[in-house]
């Protein structure tokens, strides 16, 4: 996982642990003394629901990690779930070890399927004897979180693809494909549909002969263009004028060398080459996927410093698993 997810993620739970802590520890007192009955902590539990908007189930456990009530619902009590053995769930793993407040990781629910959070409290006498566990479940979607957008790292990242592929890397050759017979042509159409014509993500598959555009007036659907299509200049016809974007973070003067650059790595070797490029000039990144079916993405400018001995040579790990058939003897 990335280090900005890692960040974001961590954020969230802080924020999570510190509302629900103080949530939960509130609950502490009505089940201490109405500990034992269990009718008496039903009820307790079903009251601190109105106090817990979010939360899905309650439940009381017994010091030995056994369920003493039902699962409390918004829409009432789940019986079935009294007298469940909860010592092997992950989330009672801190509190079994002695931690107050425990907030568990993400998991998928077991019933549902939907990521969830459980929250633990040790309950003690005012002896601090052990009494129990105070559970309570949560859906992520109604949990209160802040909800602010994570942004995609713009670090180079490097991702190998099927092993099988790499491994038979050197058994096949580049085939020209369509786009390959009039590759000049088709990317001069491609720069001018991101230059003036709204394109604000375009992927050009080679070996396919396709393009997979993204608009600015409608980014929520994605057009796929055909040799053909991307062979007659009239397509930009199709396609409204519009200025280059002010907050895109590629100058247009950029593109063309861009495209230059995937035209030189479609043809740089027989056997490492190019299967298809994009580029993205809002968020500035540029994907790359190879032959060998690793895949990089990086900054347009990182990119368009690379020179065509670094992506040939032992600096392309993604292909590095790959080996040469050696000659018949």
């Amino acid at each position: 996982m990335s280090e900005a997810l890692q960040t974001a993620i961590a954020s969230q739970r802080l924020l999570l642990q510190t509302r629900l802590s103080a949530a939960l520890s509130r609950l502490q007192r009505p089940c201490r003394e109405a500990w034992g009955d269990r009718a008496a902590l039903e009820q307790a539990l079903s009251e601190a629901m109105e106090m817990l908007p979010y939360c899905k189930y309650l439940y009381l456990l017994d010091h030995q990690a056994r369920q003493i009530t039902a699962n409390v619902a918004r829409g009432g009590l789940l019986p079935e779930h009294f007298d469940r053995d909860r010592t092997s769930r992950p989330y009672m793993a801190e509190a079994l070890s002695g931690t107050d407040f425990s907030l568990s990781s993400a998991y998928l629910s077991r019933n549902n399927r939907r990521p969830s959070l459980t929250a633990v409290q040790r309950l003690t006498r005012s002896d601090s004897e052990l009494l129990g566990y105070l559970g309570a479940d949560f859906d992520l979607r109604d949990l209160p979180l802040t909800r602010e957008l994570c942004r995609q790292s713009d670090q180079w990242l490097q991702l190998k693809g099927d092993p099988a592929i790499r491994g038979a890397l050197f058994y096949q050759q580049r085939v020209d494909s369509l786009m390959d017979s009039r590759i000049d042509a088709i990317l001069d159409l491609v720069i001018e549909l991101m230059s003036s014509h709204g394109v604000f993500h375009g992927k050009l598959h080679f070996s396919s002969s396709r393009a997979t555009l993204w608009l600015l007036d409608d980014p929520y659907h994605f057009r796929v263009l055909d040799y053909e299509d991307l062979s007659d200049p009239a397509i930009c016809l199709a396609y409204p004028q519009r200025a280059y974007p002010d907050d895109a973070a590629i100058p247009s003067a950029r593109i063309r060398a861009i495209f230059n650059q995937f035209r030189e790595l479609r043809f740089m070797d027989e056997n490492i080459y190019l299967r298809s490029g994009s580029l993205n000039i809002m968020n500035g990144l540029v994907a790359l996927n190879f032959s060998c079916d690793g895949s990089h993405y990086m900054r347009w400018d990182e990119f368009l410093d690379k020179r065509m001995d670094f992506w040939l040579g032992s600096a392309a790990p993604t292909c590095s698993e790959s080996e040469k058939p050696k000659p018949a003897d």
